[in-house]
């Protein structure tokens, strides 16, 4: 994992447009807290289809304003036209956003196919820097334990080697429980020649409930020692979020000690649970 020391951690954190006044304000309060950690930037993400199109920019541009911190925004191909995508990166350019993670995006439920003119995230990628050259530091995915819908953990890396051969700085990758997948990703990129930082993105055990819906959606892995231990507690919401604050602050640790790059936390727009783990990080 030698291309992945620098001289300075890097930690971020993600946010998603809220729905209603109530999910603002409560947003405004969490934004604030953790801003006082001076992350390198707040990260926004973008609705399967571009559903949250508007709603993810005007979040961008309030984290951005009211605590003066980077904020990137998610920009995904699924559902827009080059167009519209070009207006999109011209709005962003001019507001002073200096960041995007770009993703392939999600298809909205009953979509059986992609709904835009770019097909791949490689394909947004190259669009953005055809676009606005090297304008924007571009973020990308990288998964770990295998995209969901890859034919196979060969076909992921290539797919991931193409993404960054189109002009990505940097990866994040799915959140995952099991640090010698990430180590073996890690490691498969540098043999491949692939030389630049990939962030691990570490979800805070909140609801045990809801992590196995995500985790059965997105392809991460609960290791069964981690599924043995909640199913124990099941009822006691207490005891799991205990539980999960030793899980991920050990796992936090064991990646910081064998050299990752820094941290993305994936907070579900709550200031606590995340907050717990950076202390017990002493960071």
């Amino acid at each position: 994992m030698n291309s992945q020391k620098q001289h300075e951690k890097r930690f971020s954190f993600e946010f998603f447009p809220p729905k209603t006044d109530v999910g603002v304000e409560k947003l405004n309060l969490v934004q604030q807290e953790l801003a006082e950690k001076k992350p390198s930037f707040f990260s926004v993400t973008y609705g399967a289809g571009g559903s949250t199109r508007d709603r993810t920019f005007e979040t961008v541009m309030n984290v951005k304003a009211k605590t003066g911190i980077d904020a990137a925004p998610h920009l995904s191909c699924v559902g827009d036209t080059k167009a519209q995508l070009a207006q999109l990166l011209t709005q962003y350019q001019s507001n002073g956003i200096n960041r995007i993670v770009t993703l392939r995006g999600d298809l909205p439920s009953g979509m059986g196919a992609s709904l835009g003119e770019l097909k791949y995230a490689s394909d947004l990628v190259a669009f953005i820097r055809q676009q606005t050259a090297d304008h924007f530091h571009l973020e990308v995915a990288a998964y770990p334990e295998m995209h969901p819908q890859a034919k196979s953990m060969e076909a992921d890396l290539q797919a991931f080697k193409t993404k960054v051969q189109a002009g990505a700085n940097s990866a994040i990758t799915q959140y995952f429980f099991n640090v010698d997948a990430y180590k073996f990703f890690v490691d498969s990129c540098e043999k491949m020649g692939l030389d630049l930082p990939i962030y691990p993105g570490i979800m805070p055990i909140i609801n045990y409930d809801n992590l196995m819906r995500f985790s059965g959606m997105c392809g991460a892995e609960i290791p069964r020692w981690i599924r043995m231990r909640m199913e124990g507690f099941r009822g006691d919401e207490q005891s799991i979020k205990q539980l999960g604050e030793e899980i991920v602050t050990s796992l936090c640790e064991e990646l910081l000690d064998m050299g990752a790059p820094g941290i993305h936390f994936y907070t579900m727009n709550q200031a606590e649970p995340t907050l717990a783990i950076w202390n017990n990080l002493g960071l």
